[in-house]
């Protein structure tokens, strides 16, 4: 036949049932309680979203750093080229400027020359 259960084990068992029941019952509140269920779940949206605005930053940084450097470099080489550019347009406008004034010198060379060939074929055809 079976035992009975002695007072001891019955108010063992009664205490258990009650921390069980007092747990379930804190649980329900929990559950019932909206505006603590909503805070929670705004400071976790807000959470998520300031590591996200974080992430999104630190990429845009990253982003506006390498821009920065790419443009600095074209920016270089195009300093370098309009220097190139210069110089060499300068040292055109040089040698023009000594063409231009050698310019009557070698026209008078061309006219001696000329005058030149010119007396000499006068003398041979008198021949």
């Amino acid at each position: 036949m079976s035992e009975q259960p002695s007072q001891q084990d019955i108010e063992q068992e009664i205490e258990q049932t009650r921390e069980r029941l007092g747990q379930t019952v804190e649980e329900l509140v929990a559950k019932a309680d909206v505006k603590a269920r909503a805070k929670d779940k705004a400071a976790e949206v807000k959470a998520k979203a300031q590591g996200k605005v974080a992430e999104v930053k630190a990429t845009a940084q990253e982003k506006a750093a390498a821009a920065k450097a790419t443009a600095q470099e074209k920016a270089t080489e195009v300093r370098a080229s309009t220097q190139a550019k210069t110089t060499e347009l300068s040292a055109r406008a040089a040698q023009n400027q000594r063409v231009q004034q050698n310019w009557p010198l070698a026209v008078a060379a061309a006219g001696v020359v000329m005058i030149g060939i010119a007396l000499v074929l006068r003398r041979r055809s008198r021949r």
